[in-house]
């Protein structure tokens, strides 16, 4: 769909034929099969072959089970022909971003509906640790629009507290604000990269002016470049998540018993998904590495750097998994902190703590919290 849409720039000059049969591909359901992984070109010759090869009835596309079918057998059970291409089209179908703008443009919606639970997990943790909500006060949000939106809602979910538990609670609940700022920061940035890349000049060569002329479209590093951001700033939410969830386990800190458990000693509590928030976060810090670092001369020295655009969507990919299992942790364990404290939950809070209740059911005593955390996970998706 990506590549239809550029097509229509003019900058490829390829024929309306060629445009219809891509719309006849999508309309067919014909989905080609494309490595995730391994792909060390300056651009994306590699994945847009195994892409558009099957317009011409070669390599392989997905059946409805995920098994692999020829494009032939494919091709001739939609009723459609081997295409012939025209001049500058079997080029124009391998240059360009399509392949990682698409993956760009997928991770975005799920960033958002991301973004929108970890607002919600934040909120239901410094209500349940009965946090000063000093922090979040609209006065903190001075000359940052990003910051004063996520204070303003994080305001409307937990409310006022009179009488805090403290003056200042740990550093992880008071920097909820900020961190969360910089998700949704780094995902309008990289949504701010997708228009780019889907209005500006990506094919080499490309027909500007009346003539051809060599570009460097096809390199993805403002693509590459944003993806890393936005999963740097998942890394870091899901950190200082993390540590909330340890915090929220601590009597000191929230009054409760430790490790939320009925029975301290006999009971386990909610430790063993603070250790699984901890696994994910360590899984996480492997994919905080700048992407495009590390270049590797191939094609005899004419691709001497490459972007790994593609390489920095899939990370980005990986970095949502783990970031989700994170959040799923901490509205498990602030869901129990907010049973066991007894005190009444803000109004804000109301619509989550119902919701964790119809997936969870009640926090009554010990149990294999696992199967609790597994199903939050598999109803946020």
């Amino acid at each position: 769909m990506v590549r239809l849409l550029t097509f229509l720039s003019g900058d490829a000059a390829v024929s309306a034929g060629l445009c219809r049969r891509l719309a006849e591909f999508l309309d067919s359901g014909i989905v080609p099969a494309v490595p995730r992984t391994g792909m060390g070109a300056a651009g994306e010759i590699m994945q847009l072959a195994h892409a558009f090869g099957p317009l011409v009835g070669i390599g392989q596309v997905l059946g409805p089970d995920g098994a692999l079918r020829p494009a032939r057998q494919a091709l001739r059970s939609h009723g459609l022909g081997e295409l012939s291409l025209g001049p500058k089209e079997g080029i124009a179908l391998i240059q360009g971003v399509p392949g990682t703008t698409a993956l760009c443009v997928l991770r975005l919606h799920e960033a958002a509906a991301l973004a929108s639970l970890m607002e919600a997990s934040a909120a239901l943790s410094i209500a349940a640790a009965g946090a000063s909500r000093d922090p979040y006060s609209a006065a903190c949000g001075r000359g940052d629009d990003v910051l004063a939106a996520v204070l303003g809602r994080l305001r409307s979910a937990v409310g006022d507290d009179p009488s805090p538990r403290s003056l200042q609670a740990p550093v992880s609940f008071r920097v909820a604000g900020p961190v969360l700022a910089q998700v949704h920061r780094a995902a309008g940035l990289l949504e701010a990269a997708v228009r780019r890349a889907l209005t500006g000049v990506t094919d080499s060569p490309a027909y500007l002016g009346g003539r051809f002329i060599g570009t460097a479209g096809f390199y993805g590093i403002d693509l590459a470049a944003h993806c890393d951001l936005l999963t740097a700033a998942l890394c870091h939410a899901a950190e200082v998540a993390a540590a909330r969830i340890h915090r929220l386990l601590d009597p000191a800190v929230t009054g409760l018993p430790a490790q939320l458990a009925a029975e301290p000693g006999p009971d386990t509590g909610l430790s063993p998904i603070h250790k699984r928030a901890a696994g994910e976060v360590h899984a996480m810090r492997r994919l905080a590495a700048a992407t495009p670092v590390g270049l590797i001369e191939t094609s005899g020295g004419q691709e001497d750097v490459q972007s790994f655009a593609w390489e920095a969507a899939d990370k980005l990919f990986t970095a949502l998994r783990h970031a989700h299992v994170v959040t799923a942790s901490e509205l498990l364990v602030a869901y129990h902190a907010a049973a066991l404290s007894g005190r009444q939950p803000p109004a804000g809070c109301r619509p989550v703590l119902d919701w964790l209740a119809g997936i969870i059911g009640p926090p009554d005593g010990d149990r294999t919290f696992g199967v609790d955390l597994e199903r939050l996970i598999r109803s946020e998706r």
